[in-house]
């Protein structure tokens, strides 16, 4: 009764309509007092939509919270909230109550709790009893702990021991005689039960090695049957584990199959344990941000129900369509649907909307640094929020993108088909196979038409001695999935595909960017942004106006949660916007070929150039050129081009993908209250999504990070070189290829011999450069080349067999 009061309570007084940009409600938005807020997990029930956050590894509580927001969008912290790094959730329907982190939520909104001193441990996921499911459940951590609870008295029953080191004096139980388990990797993820056994995922790796590299092995997919510790199913990264019944579990246990999803460097996995087997499929990544062998780029994806025939699955920056019907027996039906970049921790369908829950901005930023970025610290204070959309989103935002492949410089043994990949739902479809024998290889391909597995004769390709083959998967190839398999054994393969859908975006930016300042705007607002932290929960603003390629600056403002743009009036205002001003310059250049960024370890990557006023404001550190908009990635702002720009750890520059090509003098942006804010404004009466202050001097555009694709297509002009001296068998810089859609080359020999030029594309966005064609061509000869529509690669390079003076420069659109 106490707790349902204080519900009532925190609706008092409450009548205005929250205001709303792109989704987000700002009054809904959830902060902590840790390096990360993120949303662990959300579930309607009780007539409300229950939610916790999670800060960064916090087993015996955090000050994060449990909020219960109510049907007219009201948020209410609950007074029982002990916080944690939490995630799991689950409607128990015998007992009529929702599990959610280390809370039991009953019918009436009523709240009990299993304190950490009891149950201690990153909560990850919580599953129904093998033997007791009416009056018992399981909790997992994400150290490999298991828990046996009471649905009734609350009782907890340690099983595996958490992982974590239990600090002194804190109250909190080791259970120094419980099994500590074995099971490799850490950083556990799913939980779900069936078939008589429990499953677990893990997706990381320990040591400093697992932070650097992507590569190496990493994470675990482990099973327990009722007794002694995990036992490993696959040595891999593993997240999501669920099945038909969802957060209900499955309706029938004993025959329901399990799924779970996960990945390593060479594509996604999709496991399924149906008749007490496991299966294996791979499917292509969208993102490689969400890569790296420790796990802490992934947050929690999920395959959730949404109200409709199908389960949406988020995973690697794409909303797939998930059947509920897939067994090993029926394969049918999972496609991609478009392409995101809010990074999602949970979703569910409320009322008329699905619902996102999002991390939006962490103040550590973990290991997401760069030279890019300079001293340019996180947020004041972590913050994340709910991002409310419609049922036809995920089929709208990001152009479908798919990378990955079966065998990349693997042993192969003769006979051995690969695991299944995914080619269904792609327009576009490319196939690249090599291998290191001296002598030639044929590859059987098969095609399985219905999922069914009723498997069929494709094509067989031969490739010669330490060769490389390209081939299109056109239209007239109809089927689910694709298998090959080599004739006779090879130290090292590799089989990777590179699809795409059609990039139906046309130039233009759509009219809610009305009012941001084009590139050849004379005057516009300006600014440099920084969110507050010490719970002041507003956004700084460090006015300028913009002349040109200068920047004067001007007054601080502060935006607060009513989206209201007034001046700042305390004295520390100054101090912490200051930082913020300070941009590197150096990283970015351009020449007449092309923009060149430079990484960590001084390597030259190049991208399409634009407009040479970007240039400009590049060189004198006047606009900003990277920033973490979205936990542990980046949003790189480039010659009139955002580009999503993985971690370090995660790939970085090389795994870049292009986002849209806009065209605007945008001066910095950033993320607050699940925002997106931008700067550099010359217009937009009667924008929502222009902001102003009263006088004037202030003005910032706000919506969501996935407005980005409303801008325009991805296009540019640029190349390795442009009346360039050429070094004889000297690769030239990369120049990046993925994400574009038509692509063509000029490529022109402007010296006295002839030459021949070899074009070389990066298959797998890991240095493996392979030969794409030859031009041979005559003293002051050119050539143009068009590429097919199917053919997509990371990046490409060109290699001239003579000394000479050469451009090649390539064309997107």
């Amino acid at each position: 009764l106490l707790s349902f009061g204080l519900a009532l309570l925190g609706l008092a007084g409450c009548s205005k309509q929250p205001v709303e940009i792109s989704g987000i409600y700002p009054s809904l938005a959830m902060f902590n007092q840790e390096g990360e807020c993120g949303t662990g997990a959300m579930v309607p029930w009780a007539d409300r939509l229950w939610v916790v956050t999670y800060g960064p590894h916090r087993p015996y509580g955090s000050s994060d919270k449990l909020y219960e927001i109510t049907p007219d969008l009201r948020q209410i912290i609950r007074m029982e909230s002990m916080g944690g790094t939490v995630a799991d959730r689950m409607i128990h329907q015998e007992s009529e109550q929702l599990i959610i982190g280390p809370y039991l939520i009953d019918q009436k909104g009523g709240v009990r709790k299993i304190p950490f001193q009891k149950m201690p441990g990153r909560l990850t996921g919580v599953a129904r009893h093998l033997t007791d499911p009416a009056g018992k459940v399981y909790f997992a951590t994400m150290e490999e702990g298991l828990y046996e609870v009471d649905l009734k008295s609350l009782d907890v029953c340690p099983l595996i021991r958490d992982g974590n080191p239990v600090p002194l004096s804190t109250g909190v139980e080791d259970y120094p005689q419980v099994l500590s388990s074995k099971l490799p990797g850490y950083h556990g993820k799913g939980l779900y039960s069936g078939q008589g056994r429990v499953v677990y995922s893990n997706n990381g790796e320990r040591g400093k090695e697992a932070e650097l590299n992507p590569l190496i092995f990493s994470g675990a997919l482990a099973e327990w049957n009722g007794v002694g510790d995990w036992q490993l199913v696959r040595r891999n990264q593993f997240t999501e584990v669920t099945g038909p019944g969802g957060i209900y579990g499955n309706p029938h246990p004993e025959s329901d199959p399990i799924w779970s999803i996960g990945w390593d460097h060479r594509s996604l996995i999709l496991m399924c344990f149906w008749e007490r087997k496991w299966h294996s499929y791979r499917l292509p990544k969208a993102s490689h941000c969400y890569d790296g062998a420790h796990g802490w780029n992934t947050e929690w994806p999920r395959i959730r129900e949404i109200g409709e025939p199908d389960l949406l699955m988020t995973m690697h920056g794409m909303f797939w369509r998930f059947p509920k019907t897939f067994t090993a027996q029926n394969t049918y039906g999972i496609r991609p649907r478009s392409t995101y970049l809010k990074v999602i921790g949970d979703f569910c369908r409320w009322r008329d909307r699905l619902v996102f829950g999002c991390d939006d901005t962490a103040k550590s930023e973990f290991l997401n640094k760069r030279v890019a970025k300079g001293d340019l610290g996180g947020p004041g204070q972590s913050q994340s929020n709910l991002w409310f959309t419609y049922g036809e989103t995920p089929d709208q935002l990001g152009p479908v993108l798919g990378r990955g492949g079966v065998w990349v410089e693997d042993p192969v043994q003769a006979g051995q088909w690969s695991d299944s990949f995914l080619i269904a739902g792609f327009a576009k479809r490319s196939l690249f196979l090599s291998h290191s024998s001296p002598t030639s290889i044929r590859f059987d391909l098969e095609t399985d038409p219905d999922g069914k597995g009723n498997w069929q004769t494709l094509r067989q390709i031969v490739v010669s001695g330490k060769g490389g083959v390209w081939t299109e998967l056109g239209p007239e190839i109809f089927g689910e999935w694709i298998r090959i398999r080599s004739d006779r054994d090879c130290p090292k393969a590799t089989a990777f595909f590179h699809m795409s859908a059609e990039d139906k975006r046309g130039v233009e930016n759509k009219e809610e960017f009305q009012g941001l300042a084009s590139i050849e705007s004379k005057s516009s607002f300006g600014g440099f942004l920084r969110t507050r932290g010490n719970e002041r929960k507003t956004l700084l603003i460090q006015a300028t106006q913009m002349n040109g390629t200068e920047s004067s600056l001007g007054r601080i403002y502060e935006l607060d949660a009513d989206l209201k743009l007034n001046p700042a009036i305390d004295t520390k205002a100054i101090e912490e916007v200051e930082e913020v001003t300070r941009i590197p310059k150096g990283i970015l250049e351009a020449d007449a070929a092309s923009a060149i960024y430079r990484d960590e370890r001084g390597g030259r990557w190049r991208l399409p150039k634009s407009d040479s006023s970007y240039a400009d404001l590049s060189a004198g550190g006047v606009v900003r050129l990277d920033r973490e908009v979205c936990t542990e990635r980046d949003l790189l702002n480039c010659h009139g081009t955002f580009y999503e720009l993985p971690a370090e750890n995660a790939g970085g520059i090389a795994k870049v993908r292009p986002i849209a090509t806009h065209q605007l003098k945008i001066q910095d942006y950033c993320s607050y209250r699940g925002l997106l804010v931008m700067t550099g404004i010359d217009g937009g009466r009667g924008n929502p999504h222009i902001l102003r202050s009263n006088d004037g001097r202030a003005n910032v555009w706000v919506g969501v990070v996935d407005d980005l694709w409303r801008l325009g297509k991805p296009r540019g002009q640029g190349g390795p070189w442009f009346h360039s001296s050429v070094k004889k068998m000297e690769p030239s810089d990369p120049y990046l290829m993925t994400g574009y859609d038509r692509k063509r080359l000029n490529l022109s020999n402007e010296g006295n011999q002839p030459a021949k030029f070899i074009l070389e594309a990066d298959v797998t966005g890991e240095g493996k450069w392979v030969q794409v064609k030859e031009f041979v061509l005559k003293p002051q000869e050119s050539a143009r080349h068009e590429f097919p529509n199917w053919f997509q690669a990371y990046w490409v390079r060109l290699i001239s067999n003579q000394d000479t003076t050469g451009t090649a420069q390539l064309i997107y659109d």
